[in-house]
This record gives structure tokens, C-alpha cells and sequence, in this order.
């Protein structure tokens, strides 16, 4: 006779399943999270390299910043505490869409090319991405200038909404100076057949990074299909949170969800066997 199926034996199938859960979400090498909380800067403010410091550290990772005091200009990164989803213009640069850091935090990093250079980030170290990546969202400055156009920009989809414009983070790993890989994102994209699916990103977004591998430095670089003869239309800003972050808690739960149907599956497979 077959082994019959026990309360007993549910329990263990559903705390293996949990096992199976976590281990795709715990990646092996863990390594820190940055999530810029650490550097002093009280609510409504950023910093943007005034000071000539040149770069700044959050999490054991520099961010390069390049700043011009006879413009009062940057580029780079900086990073912000200010709460402002809803003014347009230049005035408010330092602001995320979402009208803050990442779930709920206060601080977060934006970052602003100004040319087709991509900027670097350095971990000092090697980081393994694998079954990691980071937080991403446009700035309020890029996002409402997408969605209503500016003297200097347009409107994305045009006058009938049909124009396929798009805003593209690309991110690039690299260790020892040679590529491992690529990841493309789009903060904004309107070339789908069915404008009712085009969009401009207004909330925090999971970019994975698990095919980076192991690095020791990020470049980022922003590119747009509004563009002229002086470089690209669209303001060249995005905002990130959270580097090295694992999924986020909503595809946590579709893993969690996965393992727990596995374990239901195979106990009735077992509970009806002939």
C-alpha cells in the first residue's frame, strides 16, 4: 500500500515550500542596501555639491558629482529630501515623482546628465547583483515635462497622443574595466499599438540587475526620443533608492504564492494516488 497523507507530512511540505521561497529571494553574498538614509539633511532640502567635495558616500558606494560655482550647476548625482510630486520647471529638480524616497523613506539620489557621458559609480570592492537590483523613478521636473511639454520640450505622444516617444535609463556593470552586461529601462514609453498602455513612470520601480553578475561599477545614462542638435530635449534627471534591494514585497508575495501552491500540489498528487 501507498504511505497515506498526514497533517504532518502538509506542515513539512509547506515549511519546505517557505524554504524554497526564501532562498530565491535571499541571494547568496549578501551585501548592504543603499538607501542614502544616513547622510544629515533635514526634510525639503538636497545637497548638489555646492560644498566642492566632489563626490559623496552612502553605503560603502561614491557617487560622483561635478559641481560648476561660477554657474552655480551640477551634474552627477545629489541626493534630496524634498517632498514635491506636483510644481514643474527647473526650480524643482531635486524632486522624485512619487513625492518621495522609496517606501515611505525621506532620502533618495537623483541623478542629471547633461551629455551623452554616462556617470559611474564605484563600490570600492566587488558587489554580486545576482537576485538584485535597485529602485527607480523620474524626477517631477522630467515627468511633467513629458506629460504637458515646455519651451524646450515636448509632449509626449504629441497633440494626438500618437507620437512613440520614450525616456530610457540605461545601466551598465562593469569589473575590472570590461562590461558584464546592460539593463535597459524605460521611465517613460509611448510605442505601444494601444495608447491606452503608454505611460510616464509617477512611482518607485524594481530595475533587476541580476544579469550584471558581480561588478565593481555601475554607469548609468539617459536617452530620449526628443532630441535636437544640442543633445536631448527632455530633462536629463532620474531618481534612485534602495541599491542593491531584493524584489519588491509585491514579487515577494507571487514567489511566496508560487512555493505555497507547489507544496498544496504535490500534497493532494500524494493524498489521491491510487
Amino acid at each position: 500500500m501507498h504511505p497515506r497523507f498526514t497533517p504532518q507530512a502538509s506542515r513539512q511540505q509547506i515549511i519546505q515550500a517557505l524554504a524554497l521561497s526564501l532562498s530565491l529571494l535571499t541571494p547568496s553574498g549578501q551585501s548592504s542596501v543603499v538607501g542614502f538614509e544616513e547622510l544629515a539633511l533635514s526634510p525639503g532640502n538636497y545637497w548638489n555639491g555646492s560644498s566642492g567635495a566632489g563626490s559623496f558616500t552612502s553605503g560603502g558606494v561614491t557617487f560622483p558629482n561635478f559641481y560648476n560655482s561660477a554657474w552655480g550647476s551640477w551634474s552627477g548625482f545629489a541626493y534630496s529630501t524634498v517632498q514635491n510630486g506636483t510644481t514643474p520647471g527647473w526650480g524643482n529638480q531635486y524632486a522624485a515623482r512619487p513625492g518621495g524616497g522609496a517606501d515611505g523613506s525621506l532620502h533618495y539620489g537623483v541623478g542629471y546628465q547633461p551629455s551623452s557621458a554616462p556617470w559611474a559609480i564605484s563600490f570600492g570592492g566587488s558587489r554580486d547583483f545576482q537576485g538584485r537590483g535597485l529602485l527607480v523613478a523620474n524626477t517631477t521636473y522630467a515627468a511633467l515635462d513629458m506629460r504637458d511639454g515646455s519651451g524646450f520640450s515636448k509632449k509626449f505622444g504629441g497633440t494626438q497622443g500618437l507620437d512613440p516617444d520614450w525616456f530610457r535609463l540605461t545601466v551598465q556593470g562593469r569589473l575590472g574595466g570590461n562590461q558584464t552586461g546592460a539593463v535597459d529601462f524605460y521611465l517613460a514609453d509611448y510605442r505601444f499599438t494601444d495608447s491606452a498602455q503608454d505611460y510616464i513612470l509617477n512611482s518607485w520601480a524594481f530595475v533587476d540587475l541580476t544579469s550584471l553578475g558581480t561588478v565593481d561599477e555601475l554607469r548609468f545614462a539617459l536617452a530620449s526620443s526628443d532630441h535636437g542638435s544640442y543633445g536631448m530635449n527632455t530633462p536629463a534627471y532620474f531618481a534612485m533608492d534602495n541599491l542593491g534591494a531584493v524584489p519588491e514585497p509585491a514579487s515577494a508575495s507571487l514567489v511566496l504564492t508560487a512555493a505555497l501552491a507547489l507544496a498544496v500540489t504535490r500534497r493532494n498528487r500524494r493524498a489521491f494516488r491510487p
